[in-house]
């Protein structure tokens, strides 16, 4: 009632400030005991018979405690990933019971017949099982174990069970092979026992053989055979040379190693012409191999001279000058000859060939001097041209090593062995003191002579193996045959970097290691291809200026004549070795 008290005096002390504005007087307080003064706020007298029905929209909330704790389990779960409780575990499965389930459909399984147990089994097993049954009509009975085995743990055919003593297709097999063998004449399986496939009609009384004494003939010649086999494995290939012109001396006794005066070129000349041509045309054709040339060097300094190694196995000397006549062939290799290297003075060259074995030679007698071999293939071999140390070579082998020989003891003196891959080429550089490997690790190394640890190891992604190189008139770059049919250059001084502005393009030569050169005023790059193509490039430019069809098959190697302005020798695998000018 204050409250109501309240508001009374709160809206008559309203009331009369608006109506006396001027004056201020005093306010009659209401009785609230008054109930006149009350009625106003009293709710009106209705009928009692009208009543409103009470809704409530709220869900029904179940108290906490009359709620089940846990989690429910679906039944068909094969795995839970959490750790239930008991209650949770053995609670009674939600839902109705159906009225209608037999307790043949109230069993679980996972199969329309039923429930069947997983069970592990060999496969071979079961293959083994089936096609016995198969075959003979019995098999062993899965319900019993197999160390109680007996008639009756088999099903099927058991009398035949028991004739077979309960043997499987496979251990059958074995017997009728162990029978096969006992066969007269032996099995096709054992070679040194098998007489052939009509042994077992044959009467040992009707066969042929050899008496006493021709099977005495007979184990010596099988015995030489083997013996000759093994020689020729062993033992170099007979030594022999053909000298092909009337005399070895002419009438101031002076053979062909002798430099000819009267070619209209100073061939004594260290200095090479100043101005270089493109050859156009072939002047002359040398033949004489019966197989593919392999390579050719020119006579040191003078290059009157040409010497040329084929895979007939022979190697021969021929004139560049005057008649071109081949002068002497040596024969001394049993396979194909790989490479070949002059000495300095060119009284002495070294070859290389697949029968493994290096042979030095005399140019003027044809003499083989010394043969050398560690019982590798050698691919490359090369005189140290030091004039000091003309007695000394180095020989990339196929076992990854550059070996190095004195030919006054015979021996080996140094091994370089950090190639991963076979040793292609060998080039020396800066002024001898250093040389260049190439390899089919497809990386070049670079050592200091006689110190067996590559000081310069150039390898990169995407570089290929390099299986020719050759070194520059002027000694400055090194020309590298890629295997993707391309020619590199890098810088043969200090750094042996790739100089990427020249790159020669244009060529054929993946798998073949094509020789490349220089013509001697450094203004053009020869090489051959897998074409039978011979290649002339700008040095400045790297332009292709020129392709001239040379061989019918691979031109392995193109020479530019160190004192000509433009006479190119090419060789290929047709046999021919080619002049051009």
């Amino acid at each position: 009632m204050s409250a109501i008290v309240d508001c009374l005096v709160s809206y008559g002390s309203d009331s009369d400030s608006e109506n006396e504005s001027t004056s201020k007087t005093d306010v009659d307080i209401v009785d609230p005991m008054d109930p006149d003064a009350t009625a106003h706020l009293k709710p009106l007298d209705t009928d009692p018979t009208m009543t409103v029905a009470v809704l409530n929209s709220a869900p029904e909330v179940a108290v906490k405690e009359a709620v089940e704790t846990g989690t429910h389990l679906d039944p068909s779960l094969k795995e839970v990933t959490f750790n239930p409780t008991f209650e949770t575990l053995f609670a009674p499965e939600f839902g109705p019971t159906n009225p209608f389930k037999s307790q043949q459909m109230a069993a679980p399984r996972n199969m329309l017949s039923g429930y069947a147990e997983p069970a592990h089994l060999n496969d071979f097993m079961f293959e083994q099982q089936r096609r016995t049954f198969h075959t003979y009509g019995y098999a062993l009975d899965p319900s019993v174990s197999t160390h109680q085995v007996s008639s009756i743990g088999y099903i099927g055919a058991v009398d035949e069970a028991e004739k077979n003593k309960g043997l499987t297709v496979f251990e059958t097999g074995q017997k009728k092979a162990e029978k096969r063998k006992k066969i007269k004449g032996g099995d096709a399986g054992d070679m040194d026992n098998f007489l052939g496939p009509w042994a077992k009609y044959i009467d040992e009384k009707d066969s042929a053989k050899p008496s006493e004494e021709e099977q005495k003939e007979l184990d010596e010649i099988i015995a030489k055979r083997q013996k000759k086999g093994k020689n020729e494995e062993e033992a170099p290939a007979e030594e022999k040379t053909v000298l092909h012109v009337k005399d070895m001396y002419d009438y101031q006794g002076r053979s062909y190693l002798h430099i000819p005066q009267d070619v209209g070129i100073n061939l004594r000349s260290v200095d090479g012409p100043d101005k270089c041509y493109l050859p156009k045309k072939q002047i002359h054709v040398w033949s004489g191999h019966t197989k593919g040339v392999s390579a050719i060097r020119l006579f040191p300094s003078s290059g009157h001279l040409l010497l040329s190694s084929s895979m007939d196995c022979k190697i021969k000397l021929w004139e560049v000058y005057g008649e071109r006549r081949c002068v002497r062939t040596f024969i001394g290799h049993s396979k194909a000859v790989r490479d070949i290297c002059f000495n300095n003075s060119g009284t002495k060259f070294l070859s290389a060939a697949y029968d493994r074995y290096l042979k030095l030679w005399d140019s003027e007698t044809g003499q083989c001097i010394s043969r050398f071999t560690n019982r590798k293939i050698p691919y490359c071999v090369k005189f140290n041209p030091d004039q000091e140390k003309q007695n000394l070579f180095v020989a990339g082998m196929s076992d990854k090593k550059i070996v190095q020989w004195d030919i006054r003891s015979g021996e080996v003196v140094q091994e370089y062995d950090r190639h991963l891959g076979a040793v292609n080429t060998i080039t020396f550089v800066d002024e001898n003191r250093r040389f260049v490997s190439t390899s089919d690790d497809k990386s070049l190394r670079v050592w200091e002579w006689d110190i067996p640890v590559d000081f310069k190891y150039i390898a990169e992604p995407s570089m290929h193996s390099m299986p020719a190189v050759t070194l520059s008139p002027n000694g400055k770059w090194l020309a590298c045959q890629s295997m993707d049919n391309q020619i590199l250059i890098f810088g043969a001084q200090n750094r042996f970097r790739l100089n990427k502005k020249k790159v020669f393009k244009g060529h054929m030569v993946a798998g073949y290691a094509c020789q490349v050169d220089f013509s001697p005023d450094m203004s053009y790059v020869v090489s051959g291809d897998a074409d039978g193509k011979l290649n002339i490039w700008d040095w400045k430019t790297t332009k292709l200026y020129q392709r001239i069809k040379a061989h019918d098959k691979v031109c392995i190697s193109a020479l530019w004549h160190p004192h000509e302005t433009s006479k190119v020798i090419t060789c290929g695998w047709d046999g021919q070795i080619k002049l051009w000018d």
